[in-house]
């Protein structure tokens, strides 16, 4: 990688950053009918309702992730004096450089900044790559607030105070 940076998305980049979300993200749907195929991939919709930063070398778009500020209806699980992020997304091809750990650490600054004491998400038990990067970040699991957003899917929660 020459030079990672984050940073909010650009208009532009809304159908890219989409494609990568939903390659990350396709070893998860359960076929073409997927419900949340379609909210994935709208990261256009995402980015007029909550915030979406991107991980970038160059032009390319190497992940996005979407923070929940206060007020948004992206927001799930937390609280009023929690942070959120959702659909942290890398690249294939960019796997194992710290792209969703700089994602998920600018999701904790930007919570720092509106009075959040700590971080949550929620994630399909499957995704154990990315429980890893959770870990290496000092989240833990918070099974009182797993939960169910449709039948046949169940999210577990994670969670982390913030400094």
């Amino acid at each position: 990688m020459k030079s990672l940076r984050i940073r909010r998305i650009r208009p532009g980049e809304h159908l890219g950053a989409g494609a990568v979300c939903l390659a990350a993200y396709e070893p998860f749907f359960t076929g073409a009918e997927d419900f949340y195929r379609e909210r994935v991939g709208d990261v256009a919709r995402r980015d007029a309702e909550a915030e979406v930063w991107v991980a970038v070398d160059g032009d390319e778009v190497l992940g996005c992730v979407t923070y929940c500020p206060p007020g948004s209806v992206w927001r799930e699980i937390s609280r009023d004096d929690e942070g959120e992020f959702r659909m942290l997304s890398v690249a294939p091809s960019a796997r194992g450089r710290g792209v969703g750990m700089a994602l998920a650490r600018t999701c904790e600054e930007r919570a720092r900044s509106h009075g959040a004491v700590a971080m949550v998400l929620s994630s399909l038990a499957v995704m154990t790559a990315a429980h890893a990067v959770y870990a290496r970040l000092g989240y833990e699991r918070l099974p009182e607030r797993d939960w169910s957003p449709a039948p046949d899917v169940h999210l577990i929660a994670f969670g982390k105070q913030l400094d």
